[in-house]
């Protein structure tokens, strides 16, 4: 759901690939929504491909699309590492709370072995808690980085996604849409920096 989000998000402008290679392929399932969905803008394209012939069509499309957004599968294959290893930057969405983080620590090791940067964003979290402090300082302790936007936990980002669409698209007014620019703003900002290394 975060690259879908994302990446409309991102169109607004752009030219934007996003690449499904989850085998639960629920992007792919939200793209063929999206097809049929009136109220959709153009600029997004959804593909599902899996295999040897992804870090090919990977590099293809990063040339042929301002931005490229894959959605991985939440363990580490064979698939993940390509992903990964063609990355200008791993994302890596979970909740607020020290389970989702020690579940990350695979695809922060995996983007460090192929020397990728990689940055940590909070989902569906609460506004504030003593819980998500903590992991904020935990985060900090370890110099991962961390967006400083957080997405809420809003029914927006779900109904959204449930019609083939983004929240920017679907509620352009909403919390959820101008939470969600300032995620974007945010990672193209981190982009920028990471670009400037």
């Amino acid at each position: 759901m975060i690259a879908a989000q994302f990446g409309v998000a991102l169109a607004q402008g752009a030219k934007v690939a996003l690449l499904d290679i989850d085998p639960q392929g629920s992007l792919t399932a939200w793209g063929r929504l999206r097809a049929a969905a009136s109220k959709a803008a153009p600029g997004v394209e959804v593909l599902a491909i899996s295999g040897w012939r992804l870090a090919n069509e990977l590099e293809k499309l990063k040339a042929s699309h301002d931005y490229v957004l894959v959605d991985t599968p939440p363990v580490i294959d064979s698939d993940a590492r390509r992903a990964i290893r063609g990355a200008d930057l791993v994302l890596v969405p979970l909740n607020p709370a020290p389970p989702d983080l020690w579940a990350a620590e695979g695809t922060l090791k995996l983007a460090a072995e192929e020397r990728r940067p990689a940055a940590l964003l909070f989902n569906r979290a609460p506004a504030a808690s003593r819980l998500r402090k903590r992991l904020e300082a935990e985060i900090t302790a370890r110099r991962l980085t961390l967006l400083p936007v957080a997405l809420a936990n809003r029914a927006g980002y779900a109904n959204a996604f449930a019609d083939g669409l983004g929240v920017t698209e679907a509620g352009p007014a909403t919390q959820a849409a101008q939470e969600l620019h300032e995620a974007v703003r945010s990672l193209l900002a981190l982009l920028d920096g990471t670009a400037a290394r």
